[in-house]
């Protein structure tokens, strides 16, 4: 079959090449992204310096509470697909497919926003050479061939990083995350020396008129968003060089100092300057406008290594995982065998990256502000594998007394364990209510929705016409493709529940 090495049934594995710390700076750099050095105004705005700061810190907290789930179930279940593989033991191949399906959107949309970020920082630093070749407008936003051109580059350049090896991509990515955790101690600790600073300007600490909790509220409710990156972890697995158990430890790890990161950069900016004013302006960049204020040219220059080092690394991280979620469903046949196709040469999934490749070159041409409506609608897909992840962790945990048959999945009899799965999937509901209810702190626009609503009829119609494809293969054949083993005593489904 396509996709399988010479003399052998299974699919082609991955070369186990990830050392612990580059995993650690694919989740971290995943996680950060360019969020954190353009939007520190729109927090503000939102929270205050206070709200916006707990809401982080909260935010990260209860993804710890999910990171539980999927550290157990990385170390049960080290294969490239990660919540698809999670999905298709808890609850069968269907629930496998439209886990995948959102995330392939999620991921795919990520980098193509991470891209525009790029020229979005050569437009703030070089407007007058980036602002040439109007073309149109979309939805407001003024579209250059300069600035398209610009995306395009950086998205073929992380495509070929990625096809020619997982070991040079995440080397790669964990100098960048350094880099970035160096420039981004720099910005606070020199606002903090600055003679200019004003640590006035920090108040007050929530929005005027504003209740304290609805604006905490409010930053909490995109910690999905936020904090995407370090899912990226199980896409991996399958690549790791060490015992699959540390992975839970590098992902608390990365969550930690995301959430400090995301800190560090709302405190540097709120402290220098007014931030009401910073949040009521129209600057298109409000942290650059802050930094430089009192750094100068220092702060614009730290500010512009983090944000390539950010945006580099969620390009690359998004790349490793969207390519893998593609590997994981061809090799289950729920998109065509192609993407279980391994390169020659680096050994790589590289049809997946072309495919994301391919659909991203397009998003630079509609506009930044027409992909934001997609990208905002990507959090739900994400969610989505949240809560797959911790409800099939909740079904795998026991009570610490349980009676049931032994599980080959080891030490699973664990009260507190299956509590914590249990938080952690009520947290991802309570994250998809908020951003599904209309009226609700993060609430997705209209735009949104019908994207979403789009996405999900389009998911439909393919799993229908390829639904008597997949009938083809036995539940048991799908397993083995996935997990690349029998399905593990202790997991089984009821057959209904399988189709």
């Amino acid at each position: 079959m396509p996709g399988t090495a010479p003399g052998s049934e299974q699919p082609e594995r991955l070369a186990k090449t990830l050392k612990a710390r580059w995993v650690w700076a694919i989740a971290l750099g995943s996680a950060v992204g360019w969020g954190a050095f353009i939007l520190p105004t729109d927090w503000l705005a939102v929270g205050g310096p206070v709200g916006a700061i707990s809401g982080f810190m909260i935010g990260g907290a209860l993804m710890v509470l999910i990171a539980v789930s999927y550290g157990f179930l990385i170390k049960s279940f080290p294969v490239s697909g990660g919540e698809l593989a999670f999905a298709l033991v808890g609850f069968g191949r269907t629930h496998a497919y439209f886990c995948g399906w959102y995330l392939t959107l999620g991921y795919t949309c990520i980098v193509a926003l991470n891209a525009s970020a790029m020229a979005l920082l050569f437009r703030k630093l070089m407007p007058d050479l980036v602002q040439q070749g109007y073309l149109y407008t979309v939805a407001g936003w003024d579209v250059y061939i300069v600035e398209v051109v610009i995306s395009m580059t950086v998205l073929v350049v992380f495509a070929l990083l990625n096809i020619r090896g997982t070991a040079l991509s995440g080397r790669i990515q964990f100098i960048a995350c350094v880099i970035m955790l160096i420039a981004v101690a720099c910005i606070l600790v020199g606002v903090l020396i600055s003679p200019q600073t004003v640590l006035s300007n920090a108040t007050p600490a929530f929005p005027a008129g504003v209740n304290p909790v609805a604006a905490i509220a409010a930053i909490v409710a995109i910690a999905p968003w936020a904090f995407i990156g370090f899912d990226n972890v199980p896409q991996a697995a399958e690549e790791f060089d060490f015992p699959p158990a540390k992975a839970m430890r590098l992902i608390v790890l990365a969550l930690l100092a995301a959430a400090v990161l995301y800190c560090a950069m709302i405190a540097s900016v709120a402290f220098s300057a007014p931030w009401e004013a910073l949040a009521n302006g129209d600057s298109a960049w409000g942290s650059a406008d802050a930094l430089t204020g009192v750094m100068g040219g220092i702060g614009m220059l730290l500010l512009s290594i983090g944000i390539t080092m950010g945006v580099s690394t969620g390009l690359n991280g998004f790349y490793v995982s969207a390519s893998r979620i593609l590997l994981g469903m061809g090799r289950a046949q729920m998109v065509p065998a192609i993407f279980a196709r391994l390169h020659p040469k680096y050994k790589t999934p590289h049809y997946g990256v072309l495919f994301v490749a391919a659909v991203c070159l397009i998003s630079p041409w509609f506009g930044r502000a027409a992909l934001t409506w997609v990208v905002d609608m990507s959090a739900v897909g994400v969610t989505v594998a949240y809560l797959y992840t911790c409800l099939c962790a909740f079904k795998l945990f026991r009570t610490t007394n349980s009676k049931r048959g032994q599980s080959e999945l080891g030490d699973v009899n664990s009260t507190s364990k299956k509590v914590l799965s249990l938080l952690g999937a009520i947290t991802a509901l309570t994250f998809m209510a908020l951003l599904l209810i209309p009226g609700s702190p993060g609430a997705l626009g209209k735009e949104s929705m019908i994207a979403l609503v789009v996405w999900t009829l389009l998911g439909v119609i393919f799993f229908l016409v390829r639904r008597k494809h997949n009938k083809t293969l036995s539940d048991e054949q799908v397993d083995m493709l996935v997990l690349g083993a029998p399905r593990p005593k202790g997991t089984e489904l009821r057959q209904r529940s399988r189709s």
